[in-house]
């Protein structure tokens, strides 16, 4: 195994024990009994477990989210967001569990306090950057604020049942509640 083999084999079987055990009840020791090397060549990577775990948040799980966002033009919004929450169920493996940690640190489940404060700081940015995205489409309603506020916590929940509960949505059905939300978008 080449040395950039093994580091992605150490992420990938981290990702796996982080999401069944969580933060504090993943040890070094049993990421390594399961790549199958020992403990020093697990820290010739990583300083210790924070270190590791913040890399699969700070890098993964935000690459992971500029990537799918990145494939979308925005011509039409109500296919963009189609778009991206659709394409959700056909993420690796691998993908959907970093999406399910950084879900996870999002919500204060896990991690710890340098992540819980760059997630909420990434929060921040979220209604900002999705009224950007609808405000050319939003010029004549009332309330856009309630409209984008709604769409994010669309988003939110459709996101958590792909990602979190592993359901697969149909591409018809997003389409038609985001729709609904979009309706003067169209």
């Amino acid at each position: 195994m080449t040395a950039t083999e093994l580091k992605a084999r150490i992420k990938e079987v981290a990702v796996e024990h982080f999401n069944a055990n969580g933060y504090h009840g993943t040890t070094i020791r049993n990421i390594a009994k399961d790549v199958n090397c020992s403990l020093p060549m697990i820290y010739y990577y990583y300083q210790n477990k924070k270190e590791l775990f913040d890399e699969i948040i700070k890098n993964d799980f935000f690459n992971l989210i500029k990537k799918q966002a990145s494939r979308l033009k925005i011509e039409n919004v109500v296919d963009f967001y189609t778009k991206f929450i659709y394409g959700l169920n056909f993420l690796s493996k691998y993908d959907k569990q970093v999406y399910r940690l950084g879900i996870k640190v999002y919500l204060s489940f896990d991690g710890d306090e340098e992540l819980m404060s760059l997630m909420d700081e990434w929060e921040k940015s979220i209604l900002p950057r999705h009224s950007q995205i609808l405000n050319p489409c939003l010029k004549n309603v009332e309330n856009k604020t309630a409209v984008v506020r709604t769409l994010v916590h669309l988003l939110e929940t459709m996101i958590q049942n792909i990602i979190v509960k592993n359901r697969y949505l149909a591409e018809d059905e997003i389409r038609e509640e985001i729709a609904i939300v979009l309706k003067s978008c169209e």
